[in-house]
């Protein structure tokens, strides 16, 4: 299954609760580490042209440990991922697609759109609970998550539309689009848990 989520929608907190529920693996931080094996480049090469950690925001991201919110897609919109990256990157998630693993972001729902069995899941709400929520689970001051929710939201946004000329928000990618500000994450898990079964 993929999952999509704008900053503050609770992504980086869902996805790894959906896949210990559903027994498989959360494909997001692990991808970089495998692509730099493979490209035979150092990680942070990857890290750089990964959709999740890019450039500045990564970087701030990383040095301050704030890891609920910000470990999800914030390369800026203009340092954007080299094709040899953007296709081994494909490559891992259609390698893991017949396992049912969780691939957070990364243009996931458009990757695996043939595959008959992956169930594609878009969190998000409206701005101002997106930064309430972002406040909460990262520990962050209302400036902080305005900025990261500007920065990344453009971020995600323009790593689709770059790679796969689509719109991130739009919901005819998803089998279910789910208001995470309005509803308890537990109870979010519980509805992709159920969908996914």
């Amino acid at each position: 299954m993929t999952l999509s989520a704008s900053f503050g929608a609770g992504g980086s907190r869902v996805g790894p609760a959906v896949a210990e529920r559903l027994g498989v693996e959360l494909l997001d931080r692990a991808i970089p580490v495998r692509v730099a094996e493979r490209l035979a480049v150092p990680l942070d090469d990857a890290l750089a042209h990964d959709e999740s950690l890019g450039d500045a925001i990564g970087r701030l991201a990383s040095s301050f440990a704030l890891l609920p919110e910000l470990a999800g897609a914030m390369v800026q919109a203009g340092v954007l991922a080299g094709e040899d990256y953007r296709r081994e990157t494909e490559r891992i998630i259609l390698e893991h697609a017949p396992r049912g693993e969780v691939v957070l972001g990364r243009g996931g729902a458009i990757v695996l759109r043939e595959h008959p069995e992956a169930l594609h899941v878009r969190l998000d709400g409206p701005q101002e609970r997106r930064i309430e929520q972002a406040m909460r689970l990262g520990d962050l001051e209302r400036a902080d998550a305005q900025r990261l929710l500007r920065d990344s939201d453009r971020a995600r946004e323009a790593y689709v539309r770059h790679f796969y000329a689509a719109d991130a928000r739009d919901p005819s990618l998803y089998h279910l689009v789910i208001d995470s500000t309005a509803l308890p994450l537990d109870t979010v898990v519980d509805v992709i848990v159920a969908a996914a079964r």
